[in-house]
């Protein structure tokens, strides 16, 4: 059980680091929501700040005993501030997304969340460069608002099980939006941010989004609509520059900007309920705590933090290595090569987030892999005192040969996840052209990857 401390908004000293306090008096608050912050021991001034946003009928304390972000602003270095509402602004303490009084750039519980972040930029220094903010369901819905009214405050998102912004303006719409998901062009939700920005011209934030494909609280069809207003504000297209199989059985796809470093990452996580992905163990990609709403696939908080840079933070000094590359691949290991680095005694190996190998020379081959599948490699410099410096953005190697696949899913997210493709109102597999029925949310097939693109309507069963 977390402690629990209030510390007064006006008082001298510094708040107590390890354990979770509660401020009281940290601006105006028109959103009449409370304010709770985990600050690392001996964080320095100019860290980054992470704002974490609790679902409903959750509390502050409840997404930080489980999230498993305290772990990365130990790991890393930075500042945690977690907002909570209450049952007085709310009767399922849900954050008020979809009321206008308080979705508005200015106003409300959006105000009173960025005056949150003003009181921890003026208290602990944190780097206004360097401000992200993340939430689950009600509160992914109130970080899609927060992205949308303040692109000049926060520098990345990450939407878990949430909402497009200016997708509701009153609890009705909400609910369509919500259960039944909401159909528009990537302009007009483009359009949505714009306004809600006060046509706010840039740099615009860069906007990680979860989403499980068993989710039957939040439409996953609100991920494919969030994709769309984001890699329109970014202007950048709607088809991934990359995908990647990660653990637990997520499928990451990395939209790159002009300049080719990610602007906007998906991560799908086949068979998730609604709930924030958790995965609990010691291991640096492994984070949280199971309960409800925190569901045991893959540790989002982790993936998150390297979508937005954090895991640099906190870094020895020596640099990412340059030209990592994939030499080769057969259909049970791969090989790497990158440049050597200055003052570097050894390098670590990471394949999916988790170290492999520490090694002398510039080169690996990683062995005892999986046929067909796809793995992310990076690599880090280590100093001769035994601390990993910066890592460069990974890099994706395949093994040979085919491994037969299945999915299920409506065919709506078929078709989105690119197993399938729609005319004229009906769903064929692509590769077999096997006709799957209409293209809705409803009509639900498994299809099974027997080559590479090819699929076909396995739903009497998949092999293993």
């Amino acid at each position: 059980m977390s402690l629990i401390a209030v510390v007064l908004g006006f008082s001298p000293a510094p708040a107590q680091a390890a354990s979770l306090q509660q401020v009281t008096s940290f601006g105006s608050n028109p959103g009449n929501l409370q304010m709770f912050q985990y600050i690392p021991d001996n964080l320095p001034s100019g860290a980054p700040l992470v704002v974490a946003l609790h679902g409903c009928t959750q509390s502050a304390d409840d997404y930080y005993s489980h999230s498993g972000w305290p772990k990365y602003a130990d790991m890393y270095g930075f500042a945690l501030v977690f907002p909570q509402t209450t049952s007085s602004n709310n009767a399922n303490s849900c954050f008020n997304w979809y009321q206008s009084s308080d979705y508005t750039r200015g106003q409300g519980e959006a105000l009173s969340v960025k005056q949150m972040v003003d009181y921890a930029k003026s208290r602990y220094g944190s780097d206004p460069s360097h401000v992200y903010i993340t939430g689950l369901s009600g509160g992914g819905a109130m970080t899609s608002v927060m992205l949308a009214d303040y692109p000049d405050v926060f520098a990345g998102g990450a939407i878990d099980s949430g909402i497009p912004a200016g997708c509701a303006t009153d609890l009705s719409s909400g609910l369509t939006c919500e259960y039944g998901a909401v159909d528009k062009t990537p302009q007009k939700w483009g359009d949505a941010v714009r306004g809600a920005s006060g046509n706010w011209g840039g740099p615009w934030p860069r906007v990680a989004i979860w989403q499980g494909t068993a989710d039957n609280t939040v439409n996953p069809a609100n991920a494919t609509e969030e994709r769309d207003q984001w890699t329109n504000i970014w202007g950048i297209s709607q088809t991934p520059s990359s995908t990647m199989n990660l653990p637990g059985g997520t499928t990451q796809a990395v939209y790159n900007d002009a300049g080719g470093k990610p602007a906007v990452e998906t991560f799908t996580v086949s068979g998730m309920a609604h709930g924030l992905a958790v995965s609990p163990g010691s291991g640096t990609d492994q984070c949280g705590s199971t309960g409800t709403y925190y569901l045991n696939y893959i540790c989002s908080s982790y993936w998150t933090a390297k979508f937005w840079g954090l895991d640099a933070s906190g870094t020895g000094g020596l640099p990412a290595p340059a030209d990592l590359a994939v030499t080769g691949t057969t259909d049970t290991t791969a090989s790497l090569s990158w440049s050597s680095v200055s003052g570097a005694a050894l390098y670590n190996v990471y394949r999916d987030g988790g170290k492999v190998a520490s090694v002398s020379g510039t080169s690996y081959t990683d062995t005892g892999l999986n046929t067909g599948t796809t793995y992310a490699y990076t690599v880090a410099a280590v100093d001769a005192a035994g601390k990993a410096g910066a890592q460069p953005s990974a890099v994706s190697a395949t093994t040979t040969g085919h491994r037969p696949q299945c999915f299920t899913d409506n065919n709506y997210n078929q078709v989105a996840a690119g197993r399938a493709h729609q005319s004229l109102g009906n769903v064929y597999a692509n590769g077999s052209n096997q006709n799957m029925g209409l293209y809705n949310l409803y009509t639900t097939h498994t299809l099974e990857e027997t080559s590479s693109g090819y699929y076909v309507i396995a739903d009497a069963g998949c092999p293993s």
